[in-house]
């Protein structure tokens, strides 16, 4: 009978060639003749397995095997393990970690481009609300002479030392092991003639201008990103990120809290002795506020939603007004003695609140 391939890798004949690749390793690594020695019955597993990943990740072959149930070719030959589980295991982790294979030249992967930062300072108002800025940055563009490769048009040759592979490469049992060649670093291409607008560089820095949205709520010390602003990657990666760090503009009259915001209200002691109305500013425009008689020195009104907008959206702060009571440095004669007056008739009675406190004073000093 015809050997089922894909029923020996496990794998469904719509497979994929990462998932032929994955059910192998998983199987070469089990029944390999180096983890089980002497056993034959693992050893004649792994050519079976490893006859069935020659096939199926071979397209042409595949095909073969699809159409008529076998291939012409010899798929044989499972005892150079060098070729197999192993060469494709290290070679993806060469791969993944230097950018080169262990056999042949470094690769020219995609590398995204590095994220870059600028400051901005914004108005108060334009913190709470939202605003657009236009900034100006300096970032590396792809040189458009060479396309970043750091040469001029047709200026680049075969490395001579490598010809051409990036690698020193030697065998030691079924490992290979590679160097780098010195004189290509890798990339079997050497720079005959240099780019001539970036010289060598394979990039030049521009300015670019562009237009940032500030949402509603940001505040000092935040740091929006503007994806695909930094600068350009290489051999087709992605441009990194711009990162700009917000700074504040002190207001005039309003603290920040996070979301709550602070206003300092000074008034007269006689318009905190009789209370009053006063018109006070807000995020929201001029808002009339209301001083019971009586108010004390440190009193606050809460102002609710008065607040400045959470930055994701969610929710408003709160306005407190702290007030201050002014005092008189200085008075006239009149002044006086109308104020003896209030003394006189008053008799401080308006001190009851607080005369267990005298009291406590009183009855300290006489010790």
């Amino acid at each position: 009978m015809a050997k089922d391939y894909y029923e020996i890798l496990g794998v469904h004949r719509n497979a994929t060639e990462i998932e032929i690749k994955k059910a192998y390793r998983k199987l070469a690594l089990k029944y390999h003749p180096d983890r089980n020695p002497g056993d034959k019955e693992a050893e004649e597993k792994f050519r079976e397995i490893t006859e069935a990943y020659q096939v199926l990740i071979d397209p042409q072959k595949r095909a073969q095997y699809d159409q008529f149930g076998r291939v012409f070719d010899d798929v044989g030959g499972a005892q150079d393990f060098s070729s197999t589980i192993f060469d494709d295991f290290f070679d993806d982790i060469f791969e993944g970690f230097f950018g080169f294979s262990r056999g042949g030249r470094r690769r020219e992967r995609p590398t995204r481009g590095s994220d870059i930062e600028t400051d901005i300072e914004i108005e108060f108002e334009e913190a709470v609300f939202g605003v657009s800025k236009k900034i100006t940055i300096e970032k590396e563009d792809l040189c458009p002479r060479c396309d970043g490769s750091g040469a001029e048009p047709g200026g680049k040759q075969t490395c001579p030392t490598c010809h051409g592979k990036g690698q020193f490469v030697q065998r030691q049992g079924f490992f290979t092991v590679s160097t780098t060649c010195p004189t290509c670093h890798g990339s079997g291409q050497i720079i005959r003639e240099t780019c001539k607008e970036c010289r060598g560089r394979g990039f030049k820095y521009s300015k670019k201008t562009i237009e940032v949205k500030i949402p509603p709520g940001i505040d000092a010390g935040m740091t929006l990103r503007v994806s695909g602003e930094g600068n350009s990657g290489r051999y087709g990666g992605p441009s990194g990120d711009l990162f700009v760090n917000i700074r504040v503009r002190p207001h005039k009259y309003f603290k920040r809290k996070g979301n709550d915001i602070y206003l300092e209200l000074p008034i007269p002691f006689t318009d905190a002795i009789l209370g009053t109305t006063v018109s006070i500013p807000t995020l929201k425009g001029e808002k009339t506020l209301e001083i019971k008689p009586g108010t004390q020195p440190g009193d606050r009104i809460v102002l609710k939603g008065y607040g400045v907008p959470e930055v994701k959206g969610y929710g408003i702060g709160n306005m407190y007004v702290n007030i201050r009571v002014v005092l008189p440095k200085k008075l006239s004669k009149e002044e006086r003695k109308l104020i003896n007056e209030f003394k006189k008739v008053s008799g401080n009675g308006y001190m009851k609140e607080d005369k267990s406190l005298w009291d406590k004073f009183r009855r300290f000093f006489k010790k």
